[in-house]
């Protein structure tokens, strides 16, 4: 597996450059269709975590000559990714300051754990770089009740905010009714009442919530006051009260302000300016069941056919014993007959 990423690879650098490897991390489909050619089940949770790992380790000791870079894993190992992206920076000569890499990594990590609460916890992050400064982000969540995944796909040249649309994609079988987003267009009146309330006194938040929490609200309501204790919201506000933020993401990027933190602000939005955050769930691509019959979407052939033979093309051509090369091609054609 390592060594057919590696040659996967080397052959997409030299005919596009480092930063196509970004842009087709960042595609739902051409991850998925990798993943596959890798030879893992389209429909395992595992591909996401084990091709990332394949990846990290093809880039491994060759990082210079690529001008690619993989950061991060699963688990401990997600946690070591600020880390390893400063080594990076320290041993190669990369256009972007590591502390700008790191910002994004922890922001696209905050925002899929904070700012969008879809239920799903992050167990796994990859940050992909280049020598150039783009960047990529692969992680996944884990719903505890459930036991199903949740894929979330970044690409930094099309993230204009941090904190508005900032997804390439988002990908699960299951979609949530419970969603909190604070990352929707739709959000942005909620995003801003929310930044200005973290500049008020904690203590007079907290009085608002506990007469909130006396409100008799719909079921349909997506934030419930009964789920925030007043008092742990004050503590955590004290550092933004002390320096206010200057927008939502300088907010989200506060150390200590978690996602109950991010709801308080929300329901206090709502119900003081009547700043409505967004409950609409952002996941747009299944690959847990075909799509043969149409659901959830029917199959769009000609991204499948292009994810094909671009790894088709990768495969043939890349210098593997003829065993590898073998094997992966047949991998290629059994997808492709799946997906006809």
């Amino acid at each position: 597996m390592v060594a057919l990423s590696r040659e996967i690879v080397r052959v997409i650098v030299e005919d596009f450059g480092p930063g196509e490897v970004l842009r087709r991390a960042a595609d739902p489909w051409w991850f998925q269709a990798l993943g596959c050619v890798l030879g893992f089940d389209w429909h395992s949770s595992g591909l996401t975590t084990t091709t990332t790992a394949a990846l990290k380790e093809a880039v491994k000791g060759r990082e210079s000559d690529l001008g690619l870079f993989v950061a991060g894993g699963k688990g401990a190992t997600s946690r070591k990714t600020p880390v390893e992206i400063a080594v990076h920076g320290e041993r190669h000569s990369i256009a972007r300051p590591a502390e700008e890499l790191v910002y994004a990594s922890r922001m696209a990590a905050k925002v899929d754990n904070t700012a969008l609460q879809d239920g799903y916890q992050l167990y796994h992050h990859t940050f992909l770089f280049t020598a150039a400064g783009e960047w990529a982000v692969v992680q996944q969540g884990m719903n505890g009740a459930t036991g199903w995944a949740r894929r979330y796909h970044w690409l930094s040249t099309s993230v204009d905010d941090f904190v508005c649309e900032p997804h390439a994609a988002v990908c699960s079988e299951r979609r949530g009714q419970l969603v909190l987003n604070m990352v929707a267009r739709e959000s942005d009146e909620a995003r801003r009442a929310s930044a200005l309330l973290a500049a008020e006194p904690p203590w007079k938040l907290a009085g608002e919530l506990r007469r909130a929490q006396e409100l008799e609200l719909p079921a349909r309501h997506h934030l419930l006051p009964a789920d925030i204790r007043p008092e742990s919201f004050a503590r955590a506000l004290l550092e933004t009260y002390e320096r206010p933020p200057a927008d939502f993401e300088a907010l989200l990027a506060t150390q200590g302000v978690g996602p109950k933190t991010i709801r308080a602000l929300a329901l206090l939005a709502d119900l003081l300016y009547g700043a409505k955050a967004s409950a609409r769930d952002p996941a747009a691509f299944s690959f847990a069941h075909g799509g043969k019959d149409g659901v959830p979407y029917p199959v769009d052939r000609a991204t499948y056919d292009a994810s094909i033979e671009a790894l088709r093309e990768a495969v043939d051509r890349a210098k593997l014993a003829d065993r590898e090369k073998l094997a992966a091609i047949r991998r290629l054609g059994r997808y492709r007959g799946e997906s006809s």
